[in-house]
């Protein structure tokens, strides 16, 4: 997008099953560095573990680089660039896009209820797949072995 200073360009990453935007990253350039930041957040938010990250990718080049093809999509630019790019435009610089894009993270992650969630924010629906997950992990320690 176009700002007063220059352009941005913005990449994020989202969890497949709860639609958690889990990396993001904001840019004044488009080298693979973009796209690797963005995917390196979601990597350290969920520990390392990949099962079930996609990445954004509108198929410009960073994201047929070699570097970015050797770590790892569903477009989620066109739902951001509609719902605050458009609406809350013209930017100043690579900071009041940076700074809108944590509020409207904020607000898509933990308030914008999702139908296929059973109409609730995906950081809730989230947090309940993980409790399930993690006491589903408690009861199978509980069980005695059947060797």
């Amino acid at each position: 997008m176009a700002t007063w200073s220059d352009s941005v360009y913005v990449a994020f990453t989202m969890d497949a099953l709860s639609r958690f935007i889990c990396g993001w990253q904001a840019s004044q350039s488009l080298r693979s560095d973009l796209v690797l930041n963005a995917l390196e957040m979601a990597i350290w938010q969920r520990r390392g573990e990949l099962e079930g990250l996609i990445h954004h990718s509108d198929g410009v080049s960073q994201y047929l680089s070699t570097r970015y093809a050797e770590r790892l999509a569903e477009t989620i630019s066109g739902l951001y660039k509609t719902q605050l790019i458009c609406r809350r435009g013209p930017w100043k610089g690579i900071d009041d896009v940076e700074y809108a894009t944590l509020e409207w993270l904020d607000w898509f992650t933990h308030r914008r209820l999702l139908e296929p969630h059973g109409n609730m924010p995906r950081a809730e629906f989230e947090a309940a797949y993980w409790r399930k997950e993690d006491t589903s992990i408690m009861e199978e320690l509980k069980e005695p072995s059947l060797r």
